[in-house]
């Protein structure tokens, strides 16, 4: 063996083994524990007892034939809801959460206001996709509960 090299034995061996598997282990952690802090919990309660009343709901949202359309300007969004006419509809009661479809740090709960033609309010958006998860209640009762996409430019 020539003058300064080092022999590779079975500790250098195990050394790097060890390091190699300690550091998947803690990328694996770190992803394991970023997924479960931004989980944003439960939809329902009881799954069951929701599967079950899902046609009624469904039927019944069906039945106010509403279209919704989103839409975002400067620090204002729009929520147009309408009628199988294309009428703009003014409900009873309109609620929803503002937020990234990845997680919840972004979410918001714009307050928003009935203009004659479509619901606004205003919000801090910054460029991506973004969710309307609006939940509005009809003169009559029914219930519309819906998922709205809404693109923002950069």
């Amino acid at each position: 063996m020539a003058k300064g090299t080092r022999e590779f034995t079975g500790r250098h061996m195990l050394m790097v083994l060890c390091g190699a598997f300690g550091v998947i282990i803690s990328v694996n952690l770190a992803l394991a524990y970023n997924a479960v802090k931004t989980f944003p919990g439960l939809e329902v309660k009881n799954s069951y007892v929701a599967s079950q009343e899902f046609d009624l709901r469904r039927d019944a949202q069906q039945s106010l034939g509403w279209s919704v359309y989103a839409s975002a300007q400067e620090n204002q969004v729009t929520l147009e809801i309408s009628d199988a006419e294309g009428n703009p509809v003014e409900v009873a009661k309109l609620s929803a959460i503002l937020g990234r479809a990845t997680h919840v740090k972004d979410d918001q709960k714009p307050e928003f206001k009935f203009n004659g033609t479509a619901y606004v309010a205003p919000a801090d958006l910054g460029p991506g996709n973004w969710n309307i998860r609006m939940v509005a209640r009809a003169k009559n009762g029914v219930e519309f509960t819906q998922r709205v996409i809404l693109h923002v430019r950069g």
